[in-house]
């Protein structure tokens, strides 16, 4: 039996979902940009699930636009944002711990004149707002601030940002990367203040290749991608009904049972933490707060590769950090500012609505075995 413990890396498409996806590529397969009766009825229910989504997300349909996953929603966002703030200046401000469809935007824009601070965070994870207050500058047009780290599952204060750029009366537009908080700690755009918001159909039980980007009313952004004029004329390209219809089936299935769900996955992870470190020698929690899907440790002088392989072939499955990473050193544990046996040694296990106490009894297990069989060689 396999026990999944890696639900911040992807997420197993949820039976509504692959249902509504099957539905749509089935029945309902049509252009929705064709005038017969095939083409309107794909293009109701496009509006239907755009419809569905923002209500899960708290927004306006108009508000919302479908694009291919976060990744894109991101560099759309900060490109566009970039672009209409191009004659009031050329500074953006980030934070060291975002994911990477962040901040290889911004070191791209850097490489075109502009100036990007990043922000540290504290050994706790959490990036200050005096830090931000203190960065922002007249000529600031961007902020780009993550809601929940996808490594830490620390939540950043995303809505002060937007209190600090408002008393600083900079022009700044704010965008937030909410992939991992979206259907995982309750929120909506307008509580936040963002005019930018990116979130992604594979973390919450959809397919992959399905992601949306908000854009506060009254915001122009430039098009993302030029052509047949879909979505609003900003993003082009035939829609991918199939996704979409699994994506809203996922956020309508997500927003029901959000109350529930986080209650599930807050009470993992509190048993989860107590079953491991009374477990396992050496296991320490690095960052206990935060959002409850997330759980990062550390095997202190261990490498957390060896051990991910290891407990793979027992049929257990976590991450030794971002799955984007690919097997480089995390940013995030380097900006941390970990001692470097506490960085080789990370790894995250991440929960969802699914996720069961025999799954963390197994990793639980398959640890204590690996601390028989395994540590000993490494040491």
């Amino acid at each position: 039996m396999a026990h999944y413990l890696d639900n911040a890396a992807t997420t197993p498409v949820r039976p509504e979902a692959a249902r509504a996806a099957l539905e749509a590529m089935t029945e309902g397969w049509g252009n929705p940009s064709a005038q017969y009766v095939l083409g309107t009825k794909a293009a109701g229910r496009l509006q239907e699930d755009r419809q569905t989504v923002a209500q899960a997300l708290g927004c306006e349909p108009e508000e919302l636009w479908f694009t291919s996953c976060g990744t894109e929603s991101d560099n759309w966002a900060i490109r566009g944002a970039v672009e209409l703030g191009r004659r009031k200046g050329k500074h953006i401000v980030t934070t060291a711990i975002e994911h990477a469809a962040v901040l290889e935007p911004c070191r791209a824009l850097e490489r075109q004149g502009y100036e990007v601070t990043y922000l540290n965070p504290g050994r706790d994870g959490n990036v200050a707002l005096r830090a931000l207050e203190e960065a922002l500058r007249p000529d600031t047009i961007l902020v780009s601030m993550m809601l929940v780290n996808n490594e830490l599952g620390t939540v950043l204060p995303v809505a002060g940002a937007a209190q600090a750029i408002r008393t600083a009366g900079c022009p700044a537009l704010l965008h937030c990367d909410a992939v991992q908080g979206f259907l995982k700690v309750p929120f909506t755009p307008g509580e936040l203040g963002v005019d930018l918001l990116s979130i992604s159909g594979h973390k919450i039980h959809a397919p992959k290749g399905i992601g949306a980007l908000y854009v506060r009313k009254g915001l122009r952004l430039p098009p993302m991608i030029l052509g047949g004029g879909q979505e609003g004329g900003l993003r082009s390209g035939t829609e991918a009904t199939a996704q979409i219809a699994a994506f809203a089936a996922a956020a309508e299935a997500g927003r029901k049972s959000l109350a529930q769900d986080l209650s599930h996955m807050a009470a993992l992870k509190e048993y989860a933490v107590k079953r491991l470190t009374a477990g396992v020698p050496g296991l320490q929690v690095l960052i206990g707060e935060g959002a409850s899907h997330i759980l990062p440790i550390t095997l202190t002088g261990y490498k957390s590769e060896v051990v991910v392989r290891f407990l793979s072939d027992l049929g257990i499955y976590v991450s030794s950090g971002s799955a984007c990473h690919k097997g480089k050193p995390s940013h995030v544990y380097r900006a941390l500012n970990l001692p470097k046996k506490e960085r080789d040694g990370v790894l995250r296990i991440s929960f969802s609505y699914d996720t069961t106490r025999e799954d963390v009894d197994a990793l639980a297990q398959g640890l204590e075995q690996a601390a028989r069989q395994l540590f000993p060689a490494l040491s």
